[in-house]
């Protein structure tokens, strides 16, 4: 265990202020409620603090015993918090700030300042450059799932729609809380209409893809990596959370569909094929450029997000049929590609002194079976339960593989600061 960092001129109230603004920087940026809570306790530790936390998806309790008279007579600080978004450039700035705290090299103050500073406003071109990740995500992973050029086209401008909204939903409280119902009707009514008076596409293939970016899979996956590490309550608000999106998004699929019988359009199917090498290879590009913006990466690390992005894809593919790992009943591809990620994230944290998650949370963003539990929740909706039920125990079983792959890489390459 290291020291306690003796930093002069801080007092016991700076301390704790400082570690409540850490704590509340790693929640807002996406991080999971083991990572979060044993890195601060490890930073407290080194300031000298005896802290305890308690965090869930929607806030969190730091107690701080007070150096003299004991727990009881403490700091306790109950915080409420919106659920958290990934922001890897935020997340490794907040990372280098604690680092040059906990090293000597900024005082306490300034480090709080720094931290605070994070809050400023995100740029006109950022919002616009996340709107066109929409598109560029949901046209690549439509090329990705097999779809037609018409197709593709279709689905990179409902995702732009889809972008358009999810960005004005952000400054407007209502219209966020129905995002994933509204964007999906939307969606479902667009394709319809270019199905039945443009050209046939693979109807269902497009709505997935065009609504990609909303679907929690990474949610969810956090949420069965939560339970694994017994963080019972965070785990199942977590996956709650997920299960409502998916609820949302069912809902306005199916009334989408209901609108377009009612309407009396007769959609055109296209069968979805799979992708030429080339094909494959671009939309592998372009989605993790789109991913690299959807995350909120530094500039700087573009090129390792969009890496990760491909690693994560090379390893399910290598492991899934160059080693035969894949069954029916095992998704050996995700157990192989998570492990993978998480011990090489593991790995570059250890190495270069930053957070593992610049590589592990794009590493795993086109494993996680978000598209799945959607696809369950149709069915179950359109009364095939059994289909539903079917899916859904692949949903599962794709859950456990990649999150126990996680664990497994964790236990190859110990994570540097849990983050």
């Amino acid at each position: 265990m290291n020291a306690p960092v003796l930093i002069p001129g801080s007092d016991y109230e700076a301390r704790t202020n400082f570690v409540t603004e850490l704590a509340s920087r790693l929640h807002a940026y996406g991080t999971t409620a083991q990572r979060l809570e044993a890195a601060i306790e490890a930073v407290a530790n080194r300031l000298g603090l005896d802290c305890e936390i308690w965090s869930n998806p929607t806030g969190m309790i730091l107690s701080y015993a007070d150096p003299v008279r004991g727990q009881q007579n403490g700091i306790t600080r109950v915080i409420r918090l919106e659920p958290g978004e990934q922001n890897l450039a935020k997340l490794a700035a907040t990372d280098r700030i604690a680092e040059d705290v906990l090293g000597g090299r900024v005082e306490l103050a300034a480090g709080l300042d720094a931290l605070r500073a994070l809050d400023r406003p995100e740029p006109r071109r950022a919002r616009l450059l996340a709107m066109l990740s929409f598109g560029l995500s949901a046209s690549a992973v439509a090329a990705l799932l097999g779809a037609n050029a018409a197709g593709v086209a279709t689905a990179g401008g409902i995702g732009l729609v889809t972008g358009v909204l999810a960005v004005s939903a952000a400054q407007r409280p209502r219209l966020n809380e129905a995002l994933e119902a509204i964007a999906a009707l939307v969606a479902t009514l667009l394709v319809a209409a270019v199905a039945s008076f443009v050209a046939p596409v693979p109807v269902k293939t497009i709505i997935v893809a065009s609504l990609i970016v909303l679907m929690p899979g990474l949610m969810l996956t956090n949420a069965v990596s939560e339970l694994s590490a017994r963080h019972l309550v965070s785990g199942t608000a977590r996956f709650s959370g997920a299960l409502m999106i998916l609820l949302k998004l069912t809902f306005g699929t199916v009334a989408g569909m209901q609108l377009v019988r009612l309407l009396g359009w007769q959609p055109q199917e296209a069968a979805a094929l799979p992708p030429a090498l080339p094909v494959e290879l671009a939309a592998l590009a372009v989605s993790a450029f789109a991913f690299a913006v959807l995350f909120q990466a530094a500039r700087r690390d573009y090129p390792l997000v969009m890496a990760s992005v491909l690693l994560g894809y090379g390893l399910t593919r290598l492991g899934g049929e160059v080693l035969g790992l894949a069954s029916e009943s095992f998704a050996g591809g995700a157990f192989f590609a998570g492990m993978g990620v998480a011990a090489i994230s593991n790995a570059y944290g250890r190495l270069f002194n930053r957070p593992g998650a610049l590589i592990r949370v794009p590493g795993i963003i086109l494993l996680v079976p978000g598209s799945m539990g959607f696809r369950s929740l149709n069915f179950v909706m359109e009364r095939d339960v059994f289909l539903g039920l079917d899916t859904t125990f692949a949903l599962l079983s794709a859950l456990v593989a990649l999150v126990a792959g996680l664990l497994f890489g964790n236990l190859l390459v110990p994570s540097r600061r849990n983050i």
